[in-house]
């Protein structure tokens, strides 16, 4: 009896069956992106409210580039997208948020997240369909839209560039070479420059041992040697502060204004962790900043201080082996305004930028630059000194150095020139002025200023008894004192003699 075989019915595939799982990735992955898209709208609207605050208060936690690169801010590249372009229509916003009057009171109180979203409806994602705040805003969008058409039409102008225009002042930015500072805590130089050359030209830098020169516009803040800290992003100038310090390894070194910690943690790199770092910041929301800095470069030898450094006391034993001071404090910042990106703060446009600071602020921030250099120097043990800013302004750095040069040399302190190969010296308004260092924001893209205090071998400083002898004597001498000291002088010479009203010695 012949075998029969019965084949199976074959399936045909249908136009439906084939594009199912198709249709199910391509869902799967919009899903992703929107997820995505909503985290690095939240981690913008926080660094929004910080720039915001700093600006409004003169007084900022960090720069728009310092607060996105933080470690806590996971997708750097979206959060720096939405930030930079929140603000750039920052006015256009406001002012389309007002004529439409959609929002309530709940979201009056998220202006910074209604800020993002709102730019992303008018100008940026197609849809948005994930999150409370996304999904208030985009079933408002008509609304919006109508309103910018409004605006536009009352100001008699064809687009929007044209009204952004009304808003904007010039970028004084301009392509400068990205500058990235080897952490050697982690990754030796050549290391790092191999494996950075696998993608960019990559040269060594001429004056700070450790900072690589890669193509202006270089983005490296996702590259694996950024995430994981074996390089920083650290401009020229910024690198070339602790570099003048020098600290030797092992040594007690004091960072009084330490953050957001990238002269901290290359402090740490030049002592090759070995010895003892304070690193001293008042500011506490900086604190939590500085202290992230500190875990992302490995540096096992920083100790975190919260507090003020003019508080610390000079003769407390606690400092009584620190060989030396890091003086970075707050100042104008007018030398990094463009690196900063300050030209897209609401200041900016109002004529209030850093650039353009009011003297009423620059002669405050000196005063307390100057107390604090003159703290500075009255720590016993001390050898090296530095004094920087990132400001243009001889007010912030020559008249400070100027102002404590008699108190530095009766500590023993003398200048000394930092890279005496830098052909940019200090401002000619006193006499060893040309042992100061100056980066020009022209020339170096960044207006820095350096000055390094070290003191004399062998020399003893002074007391601070000693010293308030020295000041007090002649204010308290009576005319009775001043008497008796000079007839006895005449008398007998060789003796120093003793006024016995006010028992101090002449």
């Amino acid at each position: 009896m012949a075998r029969t075989t019965t084949k199976a019915p074959v399936r045909k595939k249908t136009k439906h069956s084939s594009a199912a799982p198709a249709e199910k990735s391509e869902n799967r992955r919009q899903s992703n992106a929107e997820r995505s898209a909503y985290f690095a709208r939240r981690e913008a609207a926080k660094v929004l409210r910080l720039v915001l605050q700093g600006d409004a208060r003169r007084r900022a936690v960090g720069s728009i580039k310092s607060l996105i690169y933080s470690p806590s801010v996971k997708n750097k590249k979206a959060t720096f997208a939405l930030v930079c372009e929140t603000l750039k229509h920052l006015s256009v916003i406001k002012e389309v948020l007002d004529e439409a009057e959609i929002l309530n009171s709940k979201w009056k109180k998220q202006d910074e997240l209604v800020y993002i979203i709102t730019y992303d409806v008018l100008f940026g994602q197609k849809t948005l369909s994930t999150g409370d705040a996304e999904k208030f805003l985009w079933k408002r969008r008509e609304a919006l839209v109508s309103a910018l058409a409004s605006i536009l039409k009352k100001k008699k102008l064809k687009n929007v560039q044209e009204l952004l225009a009304l808003y904007q002042t010039p970028d004084a930015d301009v392509l400068k070479p990205r500058y990235v500072r080897v952490n050697t805590l982690k990754l030796d130089v050549e290391s790092a420059q191999q494996e950075l050359e696998k993608k960019f030209s990559v040269q060594k830098d001429d004056v700070v041992p450790d900072l690589l020169i890669l193509p202006p516009g270089t983005d490296l803040h996702n590259h694996p040697l950024v995430m994981n800290g074996s390089i920083f992003l650290q401009g020229k100038a910024s690198s070339m502060v602790a570099a003048a310090l020098a600290p030797k390894p092992g040594w007690e070194v004091l960072d009084a204004c330490s953050a957001p910690g990238n002269k901290t943690v290359q402090l740490a790199a030049l002592m090759r962790g070995k010895g003892k770092i304070i690193a001293c910041e008042l500011n506490k929301e900086r604190v939590k900043r500085l202290n992230d800095t500190i875990e992302l470069s490995g540096a096992s030898n920083i100790k975190v201080l919260h507090g003020d450094f003019l508080s610390l006391s000079s003769e407390d034993p606690t400092y009584s082996k620190v060989r030396a001071i890091l003086l970075d404090p707050s100042c104008s910042g007018s030398g990094t305004a463009s690196v900063r990106l300050d030209h897209l703060l609401p200041s900016y446009a109002t004529g209030q930028s850093s650039n353009d600071v009011d003297d009423f602020r620059l002669n405050k921030l000196a005063a307390f630059q100057r107390k604090a250099l003159e703290h500075a120097l009255s720590f016993p043990s001390v050898e090296r000194i530095v004094y920087s800013t990132c400001s243009i302004h001889e007010v912030e750095n020559e008249a400070i150095i100027k102002s404590v040069l008699s108190l530095a040399s009766s500590f023993g302190f003398e200048l000394e020139a930092p890279f005496p190969q830098w052909p940019r010296r200090g401002l000619p308004v006193f006499e060893g002025s040309e042992k100061l260092l100056r980066t020009d924001p022209v020339e170096d893209r960044e207006g820095f200023f350096i000055a390094l205090f070290v003191r004399k071998k062998g020399e003893k400083p002074q007391t601070k008894d000693e010293k308030q002898k020295e000041i007090l004597v002649p204010n308290v001498f009576s005319k009775f004192c001043k008497f008796m000291f000079y007839s006895q002088v005449s008398r007998a010479r060789r003796s120093v003699p003793q006024c016995g009203c006010c028992h101090h010695e002449t």
